[in-house]
């Protein structure tokens, strides 16, 4: 290079690199934000509480609600429009004790078949207040909204906020609820935060390690989440409430238990198997899969914790050409390339870690230096995430950091689907090996 031009192309560089420097130093983290306080506010017995709906198959919906009446009826009225409700369902009941906790009666009642893309109006038990709830599309556009690591802080009420002015359709949640840690009366109060926004679009979770509550010898986990959060694990032919699998609109996802076994013999393993043979890509072109621990982290929190599970899954969800894979656990945000057995991968899966959705444990922030050559963007910071599935080949993916009280949009990228580029169907003879495996 001519000496009279590198003087000139150096100091251009050094400006740039000032400049990055200044934006990251303008920008200032706000302190931690203390656990939500709820104070005790008695309501009528039979009036419905922690209203919330899931996806249920088919044009199907599940509606989940508590009252303190063990008499009340599992009931829903319903209708498009208010007031009036020309259908009527009746569903199923539960309760559980823990320790001296005892909880009121938790009620599941499915309702539809209903149709796609339309605003309903419910009441439960025959009685209380009417909700409003919104069925999701029946094909592409659809729009998710995810968080994980919820707990019930000033940041989780921010994320909430934030996710309210999202024009979404389903919200799915990779594990850490309510940071009930075995005080069941905050999955009461957890139930209650969240209920203007579980009322009224389908909430899809997947238990976290905040979620099991063992006590060894006297209470089996997972008592209290698989009462109050019952997922649509029949209807995808699971054994287990822990994972199980939905579609909606051109979209598969599949909501694995980090928490339960999943080696090549568990039932996990054999029940995801079944579920993939089942996807048809014309159908649902697009393919994604959700669970708490993140096999690809660059954070030191929970560093390796995914490896096993990984190890025992990964080969299979890279042969079934997985397009985005979603995880909490970390108190951060990270987005990585394509990837698969460690390193890129034009085949494999785009991975993302949110589990920063407001937990009173606060962030993780600090990371592995240098990161390797597949993580893209990382920040400590509470957020949400929105994935706009727009076709059968484009989605927008986008986080949004909200420590400003404002929902900064602080990442985005387009991805394309594996159907598109090709590699659905160059890895089909290796996904149909894997299944028929014994």
């Amino acid at each position: 290079m001519e000496p009279n031009l590198l003087l000139p192309l150096t100091m251009a560089i050094l400006m740039i690199i000032a400049a990055a420097a200044t934006v990251t130093a303008d920008y200032i983290r706000p302190p931690p934000r203390k656990t939500l306080h709820f104070p005790w506010d008695p309501k009528p017995s039979s009036l419905p509480q922690q209203v919330h709906i899931s996806l249920a198959g088919d044009k199907h919906l599940r509606i989940s609600w508590i009252t303190g009446d063990k008499s009340s009826p599992s009931v829903v009225e319903y209708g498009t429009s208010p007031g009036s409700y020309s259908s009527r369902a009746k569903g199923e009941s539960t309760s559980y004790k823990y320790l001296l906790y005892s909880s009121g009666k938790i009620h599941h009642t499915v309702i539809g078949p209903l149709e796609h893309g339309t605003i309903y109006f419910y009441r439960c038990g025959g009685q209380g207040p009417e909700f409003q709830l919104k069925t999701p599309p029946s094909q592409l556009p659809v729009t998710f909204a995810v968080a994980g690591d919820m707990g019930q802080t000033g940041w989780t009420k921010s994320t909430l906020d934030h996710i309210d002015q999202c024009k979404y359709d389903v919200h799915m949640l990779p594990g850490d609820l309510a940071y009930a840690d075995y005080f069941q009366r905050r999955w009461d109060t957890f139930g209650e935060l969240v209920q203007p926004l579980a009322s009224g679009r389908p909430w899809m979770v997947t238990e976290g390690n905040h979620e099991e509550e063992n006590i060894p010898l006297f209470k089996d986990g997972f008592q209290s989440y698989n009462a109050r959060w019952k997922m649509p694990f029949e209807e995808s032919g699971s054994s287990s409430n822990l994972y199980y699998s939905f579609e909606v609109a051109g979209v598969h996802v599949i909501m694995l238990g980090s928490f339960a076994d999943y080696d090549e013999y568990s039932d996990q393993y054999s029940w995801l198997k079944a579920d993939l043979s089942k996807v048809d890509r014309d159908r649902t072109p697009w393919l994604l899969v959700l669970f708490h621990v993140p096999w690809y982290n660059t954070n030191y929190a929970h560093q390796g914790e995914g490896d096993r599970m990984m190890a025992a899954m990964e080969p299979l969800l890279y042969a079934a050409g997985v397009d985005i894979m979603l995880a909490g656990h970390v108190h951060a945000y990270e987005r990585s390339k394509r990837v698969y057995s460690g390193k890129s991968d034009p085949c494999g899966a785009v991975h993302i870690t949110i589990g920063d959705g407001g937990n009173k444990e606060g962030l993780a922030q600090k990371y592995k230096s240098p990161s390797p050559e597949w993580s893209i963007f990382r920040e400590a910071s509470f957020g949400h995430g929105e994935l706009k599935m727009i076709n059968s080949t484009h989605a927008f993916w986008s986080w949004h950091r909200n420590d400003d009280d404002e929902p900064v949009r602080s990442d985005q990228v387009w991805i394309t689907s594996l159907v598109s580029s090709g590699c659905v169907a160059e890895k089909s003879h290796e996904l149909r090996k894997i299944l028929m495996a014994p």
